[in-house]
C-alpha cells in the first residue's frame, strides 16, 4: 500500500526501460507459483491459511526447492507489478516486506513447527532453503 501510495503521489519510474514485459512474466510465474504451492499443502491434507494448525510437512511440488515458495510468491508478484506499472517506489517498498517476512513471520513459523515437527521439520529445514 505504501509503494501503491507513492507512486500516485510521486511518481518515479525505473531507471531500466521496458520493464512492463519482464514485469509480466514475473506476476504470471508468482500466480503459477502460488498455485502449485496451494496444490502440494492440498494434497498432503494440511490447510492453507496460516491460522490454522499445520498438519504435515510438505516436501513436494516448490517445497522442493523453498520452504516458503508462497512467500517466495507474493514477493515476486510485488516485484512483478513495480515492473508492470513501472514503479521504483513499489520496488523499494519490497525491501520492508522481505525483511518483515524473514525477520518476523518465518522465524516464527519456523519455531511452531519445530515444536510440533521436531525431527521432520529439522530434516527438511537442514534439506531445504528457506528462499531458493
Amino acid at each position: 500500500m505504501a509503494g501503491a501510495l507513492l507512486t500516485s503521489l510521486w511518481p518515479l519510474p525505473f531507471v531500466l526501460p521496458a520493464t512492463a514485459p519482464i514485469g509480466g512474466t514475473m506476476v504470471l510465474a508468482a500466480i503459477v507459483l502460488f498455485l502449485l504451492s496451494v496444490r502440494a499443502l492440498r494434497a498432503a491434507g494440511t490447510p492453507v491459511p496460516g491460522d490454522r494448525s499445520t498438519t504435515a510437512i510438505v516436501r513436494t511440488g516448490p517445497y522442493r526447492f523453498s520452504r516458503n515458495p508462497i512467500y517466495l510468491a507474493f514477493s515476486l508478484l510485488h516485484l512483478g507489478i513495480a515492473g508492470v506499472v513501472n514503479s521504483l517506489w513499489l520496488f523499494v517498498t519490497l525491501v520492508p516486506a522481505v525483511a518483515v517476512m524473514s525477520l518476523v513471520v518465518i522465524p516464527r513459523e519456523e519455531r511452531y513447527l519445530e515444536a510440533r515437527f521436531p525431527s521432520e521439520y529439522l530434516a527438511y529445514k537442514a534439506a531445504v532453503r528457506r528462499w531458493l
